[in-house]
């Protein structure tokens, strides 16, 4: 879900990166799979964290950490319930709602209650009775725009699903691939829960005759295509509507140097869709134990404080801190787009297969 780890140069591809703890770990002996002290997160690209954040948690936990990397949250999800049964780590960071039955159908993941869910938001809790996933943040997958375009061509910019379809905004939007991308198929859900199971192909008809250009994953179509972002200006990118997320703009200020006194991107408040990510603990883990932990400290004040300047989401625990930077640059929809999960898991595959037909062919 979330925009960036540096926000100009996503890391693409299959990265391992081991993290090593402040401090010395505990001088017990491994004497089987509970007693490892490697515990292993699988992700998404976009995962990052403070390095003293997670120093803090390996040295009072005693396990060194581990962060495996897997592509775009729909490519992960995948290779990660190909991998169940010999799964590449100990807990997966990174399914979210548009994607949760699809985890859960296929038993990705274990019960395991982690401690301080009492602390999360009620709206964002799902799989109440078996705790198999722990919501751990949200955010809007919402268009996004280029103002300095729309300044020069002195046109205003959209601001709801029913203006991209207009003529004025032909050919300007990219978005991501429903069947591979996380915010592609979320912008998918989006216009599904707006215009309804008889409406929703319709509009991609018309989106489509507008000219909407269609790539693989975010990255491309943020960084590569979208002419307002830091790569899309480098690259002369000639996309000024992107799908992306509310958090993208405070992302720009954020990374810009020098930095604007205003976000030099915008977003059309009338496209977003609420997403919420998740973790679980992998079923057949081998440190089932150190993933429970890793859980744990996933729901701490200390790592929800500091997860949204990092990973560009906000927190889901109570009280838990909100940048000045969103509050200024990236507030959350007031009326997102919604969709219950039961639905989702209901009509997903075969929304992705009517789509595929309609914009790729």
């Amino acid at each position: 879900m979330s925009t960036t780890k540096k926000f100009a140069a996503v890391a693409v591809g299959l990265g391992l990166v081991t993290l090593s703890a402040c401090g010395s770990s505990d001088s017990g002996s491994d004497t089987g799979e509970s007693k490892s002290k490697n515990v292993t997160l699988v992700s998404h690209d976009s995962w990052a964290v403070s390095k003293s954040v997670l120093a803090a948690f390996e040295k009072q936990s005693g396990y060194k950490v581990k962060v495996l990397e897997d592509g775009d949250a729909g490519q992960a999800v995948n290779k990660a319930i190909l991998t169940k049964d010999n799964p590449q780590g100990d807990v997966f960071f990174g399914v979210d709602n548009t994607l949760l039955s699809r985890a859960l159908d296929n038993g990705l993941f274990q019960s395991y209650e982690a401690k301080g869910s009492d602390g999360i938001k009620p709206e964002y809790l799902a799989d109440k009775d078996e705790h198999r996933v722990t919501p751990i943040d949200t955010g809007d997958i919402c268009v996004n725009y280029d103002k300095a375009y729309f300044s020069e061509h002195k046109l205003a910019p959209p601001t709801s699903y029913d203006d991209l379809i207009k003529p004025a905004y032909k050919n300007l939007l990219v978005t991501e691939n429903a069947s591979t991308s996380s915010p592609g198929l979320g912008f998918l859900l989006g216009t599904a829960a707006k215009y309804g199971d008889d409406g929703w192909q319709d509009y991609w008809k018309k989106l489509k005759a507008n000219g909407v250009k269609v790539v693989d994953g975010w990255e491309q179509a943020y960084n590569e295509e979208f002419s307002g972002s830091a790569g899309g200006k480098q690259a002369k990118a000639d996309r000024p509507l992107v799908v992306s997320y509310a958090s993208s703009p405070p992302a720009e200020v954020i990374y810009a140097d020098p930095k604007p006194t205003t976000a030099p991107t915008g977003v059309a408040t009338g496209t977003c869709f609420r997403q919420v990510e998740y973790a679980g603990l992998l079923s057949n883990a081998k440190n089932a134990e150190g993933g429970k932990a890793l859980l744990d400290f996933l729901l701490t004040r200390t790592f929800q404080d500091d997860m949204p300047l990092n990973m560009f989401v906000y927190p889901v625990v109570e009280g838990a801190q909100v940048p000045e930077e969103f509050v200024k640059y990236g507030p959350q929809a007031e009326d997102p787009e919604t969709m219950d999960p039961a639905k989702i898991a209901d009509n997903r595959d075969d929304w992705v297969k009517s789509w595929t037909s309609l914009v790729l062919k």
